[in-house]
């Protein structure tokens, strides 16, 4: 099995709380980075997604904090897909130091919006099949 997608990331001092630690809302940050990351690289931009009348969507957000990250810290951030049935997936981030120990796990479940309907598209694949240049980055 190939290595997750990631993006490098370094801690910048003003996203570091009164310990000296990441500020937990910034992980949320570092997760929405890379998947925008993954999606750019597959070959997805905003502009085709609003086109196309779509939009990805976060339901549901998971982290798991395991070790501290402080300024100047250089991390890996992962994004993996994983697909089931149905109109949402999941998405499986790690954010790791360059030492390989990880500093925290997110996990979200997502969907595609029709900006018109308010609601999901029943197959976000489909979306993703028609609009990326590499579907292997999705996991397709």
């Amino acid at each position: 099995m190939s290595e997750p997608f990631s993006v490098r990331v370094i801690v910048r001092g003003y996203e570091t709380d009164v310990q000296g630690h990441l500020n937990q809302a910034v992980y949320l940050n570092y997760a929405e980075h890379a998947r925008w990351s993954l999606l750019q690289a597959a070959g997805v931009s905003q502009a085709q997604l609003v086109g196309r009348g779509v939009g990805p969507v976060s339901l549901e957000t998971t982290i798991r904090y395991r070790r501290e990250l402080l300024a100047g810290d250089e991390v890996d951030v992962t994004c993996a897909f994983e697909w089931g049935e149905g109109k949402t997936f999941r998405i499986v981030q790690l954010v790791r130091k360059t030492d390989g120990t990880v500093a925290a796990e997110i996990t979200a479940v997502g969907g595609i919006m029709d900006l018109k309907q308010r609601r999901l598209v029943a197959d976000p694949q489909e979306i993703f099949k028609e609009l990326a240049t590499d579907l292997a980055l999705f996991g397709i």
